[in-house]
Formats: C-alpha cells, sequence, structure tokens
C-alpha cells in the first residue's frame, strides 16, 4: 500500500503543475468556460488516480514479467528463440502502451479516418517488436549500440526521403509515444534481464540502450506503411473538432469503452506469461498471484487513465492552444517552454530511467544531473515546435534531421554508457504527459493558424522531445569524459611532483 501511494504522490506531482497552469492561464490570457474547466479538473484527477494504479500494476505485474523473460531468453542461447520471443513481447507490450493508443486515437481523427486507430496500433507495434528482437541480439553478441543507431537511422533518412510530410511528423511522434509507463519498465527489465545473466565487462553498457533501440522501430514501420499505402495529402481529410458536451456525461458514456478497449489490450501479454509460467517459470503460488494481482492494478489504472484523458483532460489543452494562437500568437514559444520544462520533470518514466541509471553506476552519474539536462532539452524541444507552427518555412526535418545527425555523430565521441542512456531518455521523456497535453495543445495551435496544417504541424511534438535529449544527455557525457580526463591529467602530475 505504501508503495500505491508513492506511485499516487509521483502521478500528482506531474499532473498538478500542468493544472496549475491551466487554472493561472484561465484566470489571466485564456478566459476557460466553467464546465470544461470543472471537466478538466475531474480529468486530472481520475488521470492521476488512473496513472498512479497503472505504474504500481506495471511494478508489480509488468516488470517482474520483463526480467523473468529476459532471464529465460538468456538462458535458451538460441537467437531464433531470442528474435522471435523478443518481437512478440515487443508488440504485445506496445499495443497495451496507453501513451500509443491515445495517439492512435488522435492520427485517425485528424486523418478523417483514413488512418484507422488500429492500424497506427498495429504497424506500430510491429515496428518496435523488430527493434527489441535486434535490442536483444545485440547484448547476446556484443554489439556496440553506436553501429547499431547509426544503421537504423540511415535506412530511416533513406526511407524518409520517400515520405511525405503529415507522415514524417506521425513515424517519429509514434517513435515517442511508445516508450511510455507501460513499456519502458518492461524493456528496460527485459534488456538488464538479459544483460545481467550474460555478464561481462560490458554488463553496465549493455543495461541502457534498449528503449532507445524500440522507439526507432516506429519511425520506418510507418513510413513503409505509408509508402507501401501510397498515402499522400490527406490533411484536407481532418473530421472538425467536436467538444464535448457535459460535465460527467463524457466520463459516463467513455468509460463502458474504455473498460471493453483495455480487456484486448492487456489480455495477449496475460496469457503469454501464464504459458510461459506453465512451460518455463514454474512461479511458486505467491509469486504468481502477486503479478497477477499487478496486472489487474494496471488494467484498471489503464481504463481510469485513459477515461480521464478523452473525456476532459486533453480538451482543454487543445482549447487553449487554440486561443493563444489565434489571440497571443507570439504568446506560443513561452508557453511551450514552460510545458516542456514542467513535463519532463513530472514523467514517471523519466524517473524510472535515472533511477537505474545512478544505481547501476553506483552513483558516478547522479539523477539531478540527467534531469537538469532534460529539461532544458526538452523545453527548448517544445519551444521549437510552437515556432514551427507559427512559421510556415521552418519544416520538421529542419530540427529533427540535424538534431539526430549530431546524435549519431556524438555516439562516436562520448562513452558508451551515455550513449545508451541518451537514446533511452529521448524514449522515456515522450510520456503520458506530452502525449496527452502537449500534444492537444499543439494541434489546437495549428487548427488556429491558416498556414499550419493539424496533419503536418499539430503532429511533431512528440519527435521534436524524443530527438533532444539524444543530443543534451551526450553533449553531457562529452563534459563530463572531459572533466575526468583533467581529473586524471592532474592526479598524475601532482604524482609525477
Amino acid at each position: 500500500m505504501n508503495i500505491l501511494l508513492e506511485r499516487l504522490k509521483e502521478v500528482s506531482l506531474s499532473v498538478f503543475p500542468i493544472a496549475i497552469i491551466v487554472i493561472i492561464l484561465s484566470l489571466t490570457v485564456v478566459p476557460i468556460e466553467s464546465t470544461l474547466l470543472i471537466r478538466f479538473i475531474i480529468g486530472a484527477v481520475v488521470v492521476t488516480i488512473g496513472l498512479g494504479i497503472f505504474l504500481f500494476g506495471a511494478g508489480l505485474g509488468v516488470q517482474p514479467i520483463g526480467n523473468l523473460m529476459g532471464h529465460a531468453l538468456a538462458k535458451s542461447n538460441n537467437p531464433w528463440l531470442v528474435g522471435i520471443l523478443g518481437a512478440s513481447l515487443g508488440f504485445l507490450i506496445t499495443v497495451a502502451e496507453p501513451d500509443l493508443q491515445i495517439l492512435a486515437d488522435q492520427v485517425g481523427l485528424a486523418s478523417g479516418g483514413v488512418i484507422p486507430s488500429s492500424l497506427v496500433l498495429i504497424v506500430v507495434s510491429a515496428g518496435v517488436g523488430i527493434m527489441v528482437a535486434v535490442g536483444l541480439l545485440r547484448i547476446l553478441y556484443s554489439k556496440p549500440l553506436n553501429v547499431v543507431f547509426t544503421i537504423a537511422y540511415s535506412f530511416i533518412f533513406l526511407l524518409g526521403l520517400k515520405t511525405s510530410e503529415e507522415f514524417l511528423a506521425i513515424s517519429v511522434d509514434a517513435s515517442g509515444a511508445t516508450t511510455g509507463a507501460m513499456t519502458t519498465p518492461f524493456i528496460l527489465a527485459l534488456g538488464y534481464g538479459v544483460s545481467q545473466l550474460k555478464g561481462g565487462d560490458t554488463f553496465e553498457e549493455d543495461s541502457f540502450g534498449m528503449v532507445g533501440q524500440a522507439s526507432a522501430g516506429p519511425i520506418f514501420a510507418i513510413m513503409i506503411m505509408s509508402i507501401v499505402m501510397g498515402l499522400r495529402n490527406i490533411q484536407e481529410a481532418a473530421d472538425p473538432f467536436v467538444p464535448n458536451v457535459g460535465i460527467l456525461a463524457p466520463y459516463v458514456r467513455l468509460f463502458p469503452q474504455m473498460i471493453r478497449d483495455s480487456v484486448f489490450t492487456l489480455a495477449p501479454l496475460t496469457i503469454l506469461f501464464l504459458i510461459f509460467d506453465w512451460k518455463s517459470f514454474k512461479l511458486n503460488k505467491r509469486t504468481r498471484g502477486s503479478i497477477l494481482k499487478g496486472l489487474l492494478y494496471t488494467y484498471i489504472g489503464l481504463v481510469l487513465f485513459l477515461t480521464g484523458v478523452n473525456a476532459g483532460f486533453m480538451e482543454v489543452g487543445r482549447y487553449m492552444g487554440e486561443y493563444i494562437a489565434a489571440n497571443h500568437r507570439w504568446f506560443l514559444p513561452v508557453i511551450g517552454f514552460i510545458l516542456g520544462m514542467v513535463v519532463v520533470l513530472a514523467e514517471p518514466a523519466v524517473h524510472v530511467l535515472t533511477e537505474q541509471i545512478e544505481e547501476v553506476t553506483a552513483g558516478r552519474i547522479r539523477r539531478k544531473v540527467i534531469l537538469v539536462a532534460l529539461s532544458a532539452g526538452i523545453a527548448l524541444a517544445v519551444c521549437l515546435s510552437m515556432l514551427r507552427i507559427m512559421i510556415p518555412q521552418l519544416k520538421l526535418w529542419h530540427l529533427l534531421l540535424p538534431g539526430f545527425a549530431l546524435g549519431v555523430i556524438l555516439s562516436y565521441r562520448v562513452p558508451p554508457i551515455f550513449v545508451g542512456i541518451a537514446f533511452d531518455s529521448g524514449g522515456v521523456a515522450s510520456g503520458p504527459m506530452t502525449a496527452t497535453f502537449v500534444l492537444a495543445f499543439a494541434q489546437g495551435a495549428a487548427s488556429a493558424i491558416p498556414t499550419a496544417s493539424v496533419m503536418v504541424d499539430g503532429f511533431g511534438v512528440i519527435a521534436m522531445v524524443a530527438m533532444m535529449p539524444l543530443v543534451t544527455i551526450q553533449v553531457l557525457g562529452a563534459l563530463v569524459q572531459s572533466a575526468e580526463r583533467r581529473a586524471s591529467s592532474t592526479q598524475l602530475r601532482e604524482e609525477g611532483n
């Protein structure tokens, strides 16, 4: 129970700053009608409770499954088994990711149903599955992480030359949305389990990088889908935004739908766990019961989270973006900077990663230093995203291409552990608050600016949030490396004297 209360406290610190920003803006810059504001506050409470229960369940059920699966895969020492099961696990855990479900729904609405949300879920999950398999095989064969990223992003760059603007934004947004509250602890545990059992001198380095590798999969998966299906110029098909009516009616309407959808989301992972337990794990009754209880908590939390997000939380974000863009356009980058700074410090998955960094490195890399670097980078990322919506000449690839290229170049210049941390940070920074409130804010702004398109400019903010840590964390790594070299040089001189 203490752990559950701790999770609720963590999430409340995540949602509370955004709620405060909304209330302050409603009293100053953006007049929000009382019905919408009350529905938002209810949504914020439901999101907080839901995400807290979800994270508690993920820690109790999903994370242990990841560790058990990782150990089982490493013990098999069969590359084919590792690849096939790694791909299957990556697919199943991504389908259950709430951030991706939210993004898929937004893509479906923005495209007027041309791109069904179910198709986005399947394609993106398949991309993650492929890269999870690649990541596990990389650990087993001790291949350099920077080489894997170079190959993956070179392939993505070539596909990007054939991909339309709207699908470029969606593909990289999908990359960030896949590594959220569900997938991050599972993939981290999976990679940690394999690297721990494998051991060796590279154990510390191999513990990181799996999330970063997994987040590359959705990019090429969506790009391939758009090229194969020949989808182009679909931005005009978007359905008009229809706001909810009433205070409690949207919650009553959506709750049964979320109950049904969440069953289909979590059932495959539960069934796979039971099969593995029967054939391989053979857990005692108490441990098995604890994991199944965790999966039940995960289900309850997912239902509440998705209900709160869709019934009352995201709508205010969209309304605020639309109103500010229409009436105080040059205030957008300022709000974007503040939102970016708040969301990254509040993302639960960021705290999971930074705690693991400090634990694995025995305190050599402090979590507070990582948090400061992430905060600065994400604030700049959201600010630049708002400028991109405002300035027609500024395209998404103008920002992403140099950013990813610099990230890959830096991967050959900094200590390997910082490469894994940087690419993992890019995935975890773009979590629930980014996929919900910040994405809705960007889409609202894009819908209000005549020169912007919801399909092209309304997406891309998650991509920017996912890209920026690749640069900021590796720059931090270069600074740490330089400081250690200076300290070592000074020590040698003092010993020589």
